[in-house]
């Protein structure tokens, strides 16, 4: 059970959702799940419907959304479903504790669902990434923690319109800002019509916010909700990122979330922090100190980042990111409040919490975060400890482990890691192995503007 509910602004119930059926005030639920890329795929059903039928009994999809690619084109391949299978369906349950008023959209609320092979409920899909974020979350409790996170998602925006993007093949784009203006009031003023709506709306819709504000490059933007438990922090994230998305779109301007849109400016990232909870005490903290807990979830973490990077940076423009001097490490190590390196240790008693600065704009929050516990729950277990702290700049220190440069890099680290098969379960760190591999061939067939601009001409 996420620990969401009515009390904040938004949410709802069943019964509340009756309510304001009967008023005519919501008369459409949208409902979703998440696919592998991290994006909300579902249907709209009428809220009598959903009331009387699917609260009771559930719905369906097509088991292709966890097996297709970003252009929903069916992957072969996979043991899951392929076209040998015939693409059956997956049994959908709409888990109540999301259910939420979208007030970005008319009349609508929208819930996020759980997804079982049958109509049976007995069986999760393993290899769906809510599921697999599941698992971990049980797995913690188990141990006795609770565990807490909080995603900072950045984002690009530009004046023109998504369909005019795409018409220009999304080249030549105006972003909303002309010059850098980290924390600059007045580039976040230009932008109030998008961040503002955004933020309202997410308050609106049971995603409490804390702050808005313009980030380091030109029209790029950050907008951070308040931390939760982790896999109410995941759901958040698919919230936020596509009332963002639909905001704009409303307002005519677009924005991305892709972890590097520009040769020429600063990617965007997910920054994740995370902390631990026993009996309602930080478990991270021993008085003004740093428990045992604490070092060796850091030192889990570390040790099994390499293997786990596609869940961090899933695409192979995710890469293009890691960088010196671009705010996205290039190296695997951690530091006391220092923005150079891939883990940043920041607060102290009840606040004390660890950054990963690993993860891109385009992660899929579940996947992430089922990385972050599976590694750092493990370094409990085996008490692995992290390596000393970095004491100066990540990118001018030598001898630091490298992280994997390219997709590629990073799916034959997750392929071959026997941690990774034992975390998720052979079938499912397959299934995985072969999304990342897929979205990499995909890449190295495409001809792409950068050969066309080098070559077509002079070579």
């Amino acid at each position: 059970m996420t620990s969401t509910g009515p009390a904040i602004k938004g949410m709802l119930t069943r019964d509340a959702l009756v309510r304001l059926a009967q008023r005519g005030e919501i008369d459409t639920v949208l409902v979703v799940l998440t696919d592998m890329y991290g994006r909300p795929m579902g249907k709209r059903l009428d809220a009598g419907f959903f009331i009387e039928e699917v609260v009771v009994s559930g719905t369906h999809s097509c088991d292709a959304l966890l097996a297709s690619d970003m252009e929903m084109e069916p992957v072969s391949g996979y043991d899951f479903s392929d076209w040998s299978r015939g693409f059956g369906d997956m049994h959908l349950v709409p888990d109540l504790e999301t259910l939420r008023v979208a007030s970005w959209l008319d009349r609508t609320a929208m819930v996020q669902c759980d997804v079982y092979t049958n109509e049976d409920g007995h069986e999760p899909v393993s290899v769906a990434p809510r599921a697999m974020l599941r698992r971990q979350v049980d797995r913690a409790t188990a141990m006795g923690f609770e565990v807490f996170a909080g995603s900072e998602l950045e984002f690009y925006a530009f004046t023109d319109s998504y369909r005019a993007a795409a018409s220009a093949g999304y080249a030549g784009l105006e972003r909303s800002g002309w010059y850098n203006a980290d924390y600059g009031v007045l580039q976040g003023a230009r932008d109030e019509a998008l961040s503002g709506a955004v933020r309202r709306h997410l308050r609106d819709s049971g995603v409490p916010v804390e702050s808005s504000k313009a980030e380091a490059g030109s029209g790029q933007h950050e907008i951070n909700v308040q931390f939760a438990d982790v896999l109410t922090m995941a759901d958040r994230h698919a919230v936020y990122k596509q009332c963002v998305k639909e905001v704009a779109e409303g307002l005519g301007v677009s924005v991305t979330f892709m972890a590097k849109f520009d040769n020429d400016h600063n990617g965007s990232s997910c920054h994740l922090h995370v902390s631990l909870r026993r009996d309602g005490e930080p478990a991270f903290a021993d008085g003004d100190g740093r428990s045992n807990t604490f070092r060796w979830f850091l030192g889990g973490w570390m040790a099994h980042a390499a293997e786990f990077m596609p869940f961090y940076a899933p695409t192979v423009n995710s890469y293009k990111r890691y960088r010196p001097g671009s705010w996205a490490p290039t190296e695997l190590a951690w530091a006391e409040d220092n923005r150079t390196t891939a883990f940043r240790v920041v607060g102290r008693g009840e606040s004390l919490r660890i950054e990963c600065r690993l993860p891109g704009a385009d992660c899929n929050p579940y996947l992430a975060y089922t990385a972050v516990l599976a590694s750092g729950l493990d370094g409990i277990e085996r008490q692995i400890e992290p390596p000393e702290a970095l004491k100066h700049s990540g990118y001018s220190a030598s001898g630091l482990p490298a992280l994997p440069l390219t997709l590629r890099e990073g799916s034959a680290s997750f392929r071959e890691s026997d941690f990774v098969k034992k975390a998720l379960g052979e079938d499912v760190a397959a299934h995985y192995a072969h999304f990342f591999e897929s979205e990499q061939a995909a890449f190295d067939e495409a001809v792409t503007d950068w050969e066309r601009r080098r070559y077509f001409e002079r070579i």
